[in-house]
């Protein structure tokens, strides 16, 4: 990569996050080009130039959450050492959709083109599905990894967001993360 290059992937960078940390503090209709720019401190146009529109700062968002997503399941993985991952998986997952909703919902509910399992998915999607896959792997028994993985990210998700949403007991949130370890994808 050449120095511009790399000048040019760290200003795109600044301004993800920046994109992001306004859109976790005051959600998606606060993020305005305009607004973004002021808070990034560049000229708009400048700004335009690289994210024509919200689709395209979605866009961008998203596929930065897929990638510090991917990078807490993976640490999460190595965490457990020898022990099966699924566990600290549960737990990296469920502590990154509720620490950034917004980010969250721009991954899985805004952008449809960036999809987990399907092939071939972007590099960071991908890459979040591996590391689902590679936790739940040990506890396929013969079963088809690939449709176990879609089937933890399926759980997990449907937790996040009935948990979000007020729709499940606050007081047994613990009691399902457990089941959710240690009985519904347990081997055969």
């Amino acid at each position: 990569m050449s120095p511009a290059e790399g000048a040019d992937a760290a200003e795109r960078d600044r301004l993800v996050a920046a994109v992001r940390e306004l859109v976790e503090a005051e959600g998606w209709a606060a993020a305005t080009h305009r607004r973004l720019a002021e808070r990034a401190g560049v000229d708009i146009e400048a700004l335009y130039r690289r994210f024509p529109d919200p689709a395209a700062l979605m866009s961008a968002v998203a596929v930065r959450g897929f990638a510090d997503l991917a990078a807490a399941l993976a640490a999460a993985r190595a965490g457990a050492g020898d022990r099966v991952g699924w566990p600290a998986v549960v737990s990296a997952y469920l502590d990154f959709a509720y620490a950034n909703p917004e980010v969250y919902d721009t991954m899985l509910a805004h952008t449809a083109d960036l999809t987990l399992g399907r092939d071939p998915a972007p590099g960071a999607p991908r890459a979040a599905f591996a590391e689902l896959r590679a936790a739940v792997a040990p506890l396929a028994a013969g079963r088809d990894p690939d449709t176990l993985a879609e089937l933890g990210w399926a759980l997990l998700h449907g937790m996040v967001m009935l948990t979000r949403g007020g729709r499940l007991r606050p007081d047994t949130q613990e009691q399902r993360e457990e089941m959710a370890v240690a009985r519904l994808l347990a081997g055969p």
